[in-house]
């Protein structure tokens, strides 16, 4: 079994505990010296950082969320000034203020020393050729992928997604053996070669990591099998680093999260309180390296598990389950996270206000499918079918270009769903 950074993927349970003691003290005075939110929570709970004694006390500190990081826009969350931040990444998927992330030299080398164990962890050496097909910009991952990548030693080819015979073009010829994207685009080039009448066996492909959407042991299966590849997971967090933050060994028994740079906790999602290890709810990450941009007590939205017991591969950092499923109503497919919201505002805009609507998201031949169902009533001009078609293209053309890709719009009749149920997720990943 091969790791990056032995020494500390696999200290012991005290020893863990210890650093993460010294860094979340180091990274609580940060904050509260730098950062007027965090300054204001603790003093409304009459904290101050050097009263922390033990991780135990940690817990008694305020949850933050992405609201508080959207009113703080742009930089009201940064923890050291503007000078020291080398890279500046907003790629949430919104009609508000962005989440804007910031870095510092020190953030991009730790990001890179995560991926590197991500990678080395399932196999990639110096030799090997990655091949990154996700989209830069809407996702930072591609850039951590690359900084991870160039570390270990590896060869690094940056692609992007889509134009799928370009992709399997470059994959043969260039002989590609890891290949990194989310995993419905994994699918994608599946159905071209497929289509292309192209094996699997003319590809040099060993191993995937894939990430930013959930997917079930269904899909893995399908890559596996169609590829001829081991598939692992990544999870993927855009507002601490995108990947990174947790992945699987090849055991493929939960995602490892490295905590010397996390402190991981599983709460209820309605009460808030702490959860023991092995029961699901609300994970809650503290970031202990991060220099610009520090999370204290983020609620992520993912619905996990948490697992202290001893990995097969021999790493020592506590794993979480796979995440399927989320508690604050966000969707995320095709590597996007999407809050209803959002899309409930176009419908406003181009209807005048927003009619009741349900987003139904399903699965076919392995690809997640959004449809946006819109309850007909009169200021939809359901007597009026040229109206209604323009309605409907007007609609789909906002939505698709909003997320990125295409969406369905279909009109149904009132009372064909409940109002008050925004979201139904069909998709089915155990």
């Amino acid at each position: 079994m091969e790791f990056w950074d032995k020494k500390n993927e696999c200290m012991l349970r005290d020893e863990i505990e210890q650093i993460q003691l010294e860094r979340l003290q180091a990274t609580l005075n940060r904050v509260y010296k730098n950062v007027r939110h965090y300054k204001k929570i603790f003093r409304e709970i009459d904290f101050i950082p050097e009263d922390l004694k033990s991780l135990e006390e940690f817990k008694k500190l305020p949850f933050i969320t992405r609201q508080d990081l959207r009113e703080n826009y742009p930089y009201g969350m940064f923890a050291v000034p503007l000078r020291e931040i080398v890279r500046l990444h907003a790629p949430a998927l919104t009609l508000d203020n962005p989440l804007v992330m910031g870095f510092t030299v020190n953030d991009l080398n730790n990001w890179g020393q995560l991926i590197a164990r991500n990678l080395t962890a399932v196999g990639v050496a110096r030799e090997d050729v990655v091949q990154v097909s996700l989209i830069p910009g809407k996702l930072i991952g591609p850039f951590g992928m690359q900084l991870g990548t160039e570390l270990v030693g590896a060869s690094a080819i940056p692609m992007s997604v889509g134009r799928l015979k370009s992709q399997i073009k470059i994959m043969r010829d260039f002989r590609a053996t890891i290949f990194v994207s989310t995993p419905s685009f994994a699918l994608e080039v599946v159905r071209s070669m497929d289509a292309s009448g192209i094996d699997a066996m003319d590809l040099s492909l060993k191993c995937g990591v894939f990430g930013s959407e959930p997917w079930g042991e269904n899909t893995r299966a399908e890559i596996e099998s169609k590829l001829r590849i081991t598939a692992t997971d990544t999870y993927s967090l855009t507002e601490v680093f995108g990947p990174g933050v947790a992945w699987e060994c090849s055991g493929k028994n939960g995602l490892h999260i490295s905590e010397d740079h996390f402190l991981p906790e599983i709460v209820d999602p309605v009460t808030l309180e702490p959860l023991p290890a092995g029961v699901e709810g609300e994970l809650v990450l503290t970031t202990l390296t991060k220099e610009a941009f520090p999370l204290i007590r983020f609620r992520t939205g993912d619905k996990a598990r948490i697992d202290y017991s001893a990995c097969a591969c021999g790493r020592t950092h506590c794993r979480i389950s796979r995440i399927f499923s989320r508690c604050d109503g966000i969707i995320v497919l095709k590597g996007t996270s999407i809050m209803p919201e959002n899309i409930g505002r176009i419908l406003s805009d181009i209807n005048g206000e927003a009619p009741n609507y349900q987003l139904v998201v399903e699965q076919a031949d392995g690809q997640d499918q959004l449809t946006v169902q819109v309850e007909i009533s009169d200021k939809i001009f359901f007597d009026e079918m040229k109206k209604q078609r323009r309605f409907i293209e007007d609609l789909h053309k906002a939505i698709s270009g909003f997320l990125g890709w295409e969406v369905k719009i279909k009109l149904v009749e009132p009372g064909t769903f409940d109002p008050k149920k925004q979201v139904v997720d069909k998709r089915s990943f155990e």
